[in-house]
């Protein structure tokens, strides 16, 4: 897999200009050429290269200040230079100055083409070494989806499949299922996991930016573009783009969508050639595009071309058996980043009910919040109803048949519960009388203690922090409960 795509050779005779692009072109390198250092600079500023191949000796800007001048505004930019019989020492002066490389003229095309490839090998290197001192990620792919469920097991051999090849994967799923950890999984479980993992979210990015982000442009190409930009498709060269929201793409680009995954090429805006590259797409949406093509919203041809493996992410109300794995590793990871000095063990039978209960529409990241949030309320080593969102605790679990209900202490001389009226209009539902069940008991407690916020809590056996908390969120004044 070519690390190089792009490379500008400056030099000031006609016929090594000439011989070097017609042996990178065969090797697959896009190659332009310009006769000095000032050409080559306004070149580079022009449009993105990987790298120069440059004369030591040359008119107007020499090898050595072109190499300077470039390092300096583009300092990952490749060098290699070529010097004649003589100029050893200047072509020695290059490489400490930050060129890669050195070949004497006259040389063997050969030379030249090694020469990069050890380049490109190096470049890899780093990029390998960046990735494998950057923090330990939590576990190995697979096991950072979390789960036991039968829709998970599927799931994650779908994933081994797939990562294996560089087919290109379209993943659906409702919001929150995990969509962009699936992409990540199939990034680094495959041959590509030491090149970049670019995301991108289609929805995020305005209409008016999307293709220069997408697919670079030239200098000049619009107002204020005065340098050349890369896109993200080429800084995921070599690895995997993620495209998120893919139905969010406007139509336009999606043209340009397909003609990349048709030909392997792109034209960054404002530019009158294609570049070459390497990348796999992984898409995602929560859209139906079935649906969407049928309107006319998305290009049928598209479709076809994003959806050779369809990856579905199973939302959470159908792997409920999973509510244990994921609970405990998000609580895990909160004891520490919040510093608990008493960490969170487990969740109390009486809230692991109401979260069986609820229907969890946020999916993985509403649960993710949800025990974030009862992190921070929780004081004991288990989380307990009040500490979850009031949308959880209002919803009451069927009791479980034959089952003694839960008797419920209470601290000596608490208030005794307030009488509730039934509505007038019949309506027995619990979880409208949930609430107001809940706010009766605050405003008797605040009454009964004057307000006093440490006693009523302890009178409704619910922590300061939870008080307070629900004190805000039904707007009671509590020296005027």
């Amino acid at each position: 897999m070519s690390t190089f795509r792009s490379i500008l050779v400056a030099d000031d005779e006609a016929s090594i200009r000439h011989v070097l692009s017609l042996v990178l072109a065969d090797k697959g390198y896009e190659v332009r050429t310009v006769s000095d250092g000032e050409e080559a600079l306004k070149e580079l500023a022009a449009r993105p290269y990987d790298a120069v191949i440059s004369d030591v000796r040359m008119p107007k800007l020499d090898g050595l200040q072109l190499l300077q001048q470039a390092l300096a505004q583009w300092p990952e930019l490749t060098f290699v230079v070529m010097s004649a019989y003589g100029s050893q020492d200047q072509a020695l002066e290059a490489v400490a100055l930050g060129a890669y490389d050195y070949v004497q003229k006259p040389f063997k095309p050969e030379e030249i083409v090694l020469a990069l490839r050890k380049a490109e090998e190096r470049v890899r290197l780093v990029r390998e070494n960046k990735r494998l001192k950057a923090p330990p990620s939590q576990g190995s792919p697979l096991t950072r989806i979390v789960g036991a469920s039968e829709p998970i097991k599927l799931l994650q051999k779908q994933i081994q499949r797939v990562a294996a090849v560089s087919t290109t994967v379209l993943i659906t799923g409702e919001s929150g299922t995990g969509k962009e950890l699936v992409a990540r999984a199939i990034h680094e479980l495959s041959p590509r996991a030491a090149m970049p993992f670019v995301t991108v979210n289609c929805a995020a990015i305005p209409e008016g930016l999307i293709e220069s982000e997408l697919f670079g442009h030239a200098k000049g190409a619009f107002t204020d573009a005065r340098v050349a930009k890369r896109g993200l498709f080429s800084e995921a060269e070599g690895g995997t783009l993620f495209l998120d929201e893919i139905g969010e793409l406007p139509q336009p680009l999606q043209v340009k969508l397909l003609r990349f995954l048709q030909e392997g090429e792109v034209r960054p805006v404002g530019d009158n050639r294609s570049v070459k590259l390497d990348v796999r797409v992984v898409a995602a949406t929560l859209r139906d595009l079935n649906k969407a093509v049928e309107q006319g919203k998305f290009r049928e041809d598209l479709y076809f071309r994003l959806n050779v493996v369809n990856l579905q992410v199973p939302p959470l109300r159908d792997r409920k058996d999973d509510l244990g794995l994921l609970s405990a590793a998000f609580l895990a990871r909160f004891n520490k980043e919040l510093n608990r000095e008493q960490p969170i063990v487990a969740v109390s039978p009486e809230a692991e009910a109401l979260m069986q209960s609820y229907p969890w529409p946020g999916n993985v990241r509403e649960l993710e919040n949800a025990l974030e949030r009862a992190a921070l309320f929780t004081e004991g080593d288990r989380v307990t109803p009040e500490a979850l969102p009031e949308k959880i605790w209002q919803q009451v679990p069927a009791p479980t048949p034959g089952a003694a209900p839960v008797p419920v202490a209470r601290s000596p001389g608490a208030v005794p519960p307030p009488a509730i009226p039934v509505p007038a209009d019949g309506q027995l539902s619990l979880k409208r009388a949930m609430p107001l069940l809940e706010e009766t008991f605050i405003r008797a407690a605040l009454k009964q203690t004057k307000g006093n916020r440490t006693r009523a809590a302890e009178l409704l056996e619910i922590s300061h922090r939870a008080l307070l908390y629900k004190i805000k969120d039904y707007g009671i004044d509590p020296d005027k409960p």
